[in-house]
Order: C-alpha cells, then sequence, then structure tokens
C-alpha cells in the first residue's frame, strides 16, 4: 500500500476510446509525469487489454478494471487475480456500477488479493453497502451513486451527506480501510467538498479521460491535495 498513500487520485479508463491503446499509454504517461512533479499518488486503471503494455511501461501504480473469482485454470474469457499481477497490476477496482459482483464474491476476491499481496478498492453504491463492504476488509472503498456517474455532477456537492453517511458507518466497523469519492467527479471544488466530507481521494473517469487536455484536468483535480 506504500503505493497509494492518500491522499490519491485513481483514474479508471473504463471503455473508452480516448484511452485505449497507445492513447491510454499517453494519459498513464501524463499522470505519472504529474504524480513525479507535485508528489500526489496517482493510479490508473486501464483497459484489461492495455494492463500489460501500461504497466510495463510506468512506474505509477497500475490497477485492474476487474477480475473474476477463479483460480489459474480452464476458465475461458475470465481474468485471475494471478494474470494481472503477472500483467504488472498493484491490484483491482471491484464492483463498479457497470461491473456489478455479488458481496460473497467480493469477499472472496479479497482475500485472495490479499494473499497475493494485491490492492482491492471496491466501489459501492450507497453507505449502508459501504459499511458491509467494509467489514470485508478490502484496502480501499469508493461511494459511487450510479445516478450521478458520468454527469459532472458530483456527489461530494449533490449528495454530501452520501458521503459523510458513509464515513460514518464504515468507520464503526473499519478503521483502516482508504475511502474514496466517486461519481461525477470533474473539478478541484469537487475534490476538495470531497477531502473535507472526510474522505481521502477520489475515483474519477469521464472528468479526465474524456478532457481535451489531460496535463490540465489531472492538475485541476490534484490542486488541493496539494495544500
Amino acid at each position: 500500500m506504500a503505493q497509494l498513500k492518500p491522499p490519491l487520485l485513481v483514474i479508471n479508463f473504463k471503455a473508452y476510446s480516448q484511452s485505449s491503446g497507445k492513447k491510454g499509454l499517453e494519459l498513464a504517461k501524463v499522470a505519472e509525469d504529474i504524480s513525479k512533479e507535485t508528489g500526489v499518488t496517482i493510479a490508473v486503471a486501464p483497459q484489461l487489454t492495455d494492463l500489460a503494455f501500461i504497466a510495463q511501461n510506468v512506474e505509477i501504480p497500475v490497477l485492474s478494471q476487474h477480475v473474476d473469482n477463479v483460480n489459474p485454470g480452464a476458465h475461458t474469457g475470465h481474468v485471475t487475480l494471478e494474470a494481472i499481477k503477472d500483467a504488472g497490476a498493484v491490484g483491482t477496482l471491484l464492483n463498479h456500477s457497470e461491473k456489478r459482483v455479488r458481496i460473497d464474491i467480493i469477499d472472496d476476491i479479497v482475500k485472495k488479493a490479499r494473499k497475493l499481496d494485491l490492492v482491492t478498492l471496491v466501489c459501492a453504491n450507497t453507505a449502508e453497502v459501504s459499511a458491509a463492504i467494509a467489514a470485508l476488509n478490502p484496502n480501499m472503498i469508493a461511494i459511487e451513486p450510479p445516478e450521478l456517474i458520468g454527469t459532472g455532477i458530483s456527489v461530494s456537492k449533490a449528495k454530501p451527506e452520501i458521503v459523510t453517511r458513509t464515513v460514518e458507518l464504515v468507520r464503526k466497523v473499519n478503521r483502516e480501510v482508504i475511502i474514496l469519492t466517486g461519481a461525477g467527479i470533474t473539478t478541484g471544488e469537487d475534490v476538495e467538498k470531497a477531502l473535507e466530507l472526510g474522505t481521502s481521494g477520489v475515483l474519477v473517469a469521464s472528468g479526465i479521460v474524456k478532457a481535451k487536455d489531460w496535463r490540465k484536468a489531472i492538475f485541476e483535480l490534484i490542486k488541493p491535495m496539494m495544500k
């Protein structure tokens, strides 16, 4: 977890054409340059097809967007924790609203990941789900109300009570897990509010990936983390 010291920015590339292949590496390189320049932790979660390509060419933490609950073997089309580790990833996202996973599967994957020294960042849609996931002891949780994802309307400003409630409930069951804010984060003000509400950073996607100027967009978001 030394590589993922908060406050931190995690950029989810999703399956956007703007962050695929060589363009994905370009974005990861921009993130790497800014992280080295400022000392702010920036991690990236590229498309699975680009995972090894990007992980082998940058020094910042690289996460998989998803893994399956299977062991290495005859599982065509599945992605194992062992495979993402071999590819150079330090861990994985899990349970994003666009890739939901049952809680018993989350539990299995979190346990396996710890044995493999891999980090888990588990997404949750409500404060109550966040607390349930916190009991499974992942490394990080991201609170992301799905109705705000990709809207440009940040949860930290539109629904701050969800963030504060999440922090309150999660801390009752897990004092160590890192809590991030996601959904609609596009400005430095959104990030500043997220930090004020008690979270340790943000998980973003379109706010950076779709920006015309990646460097400017990243600097805008990490500005409150540099204080």
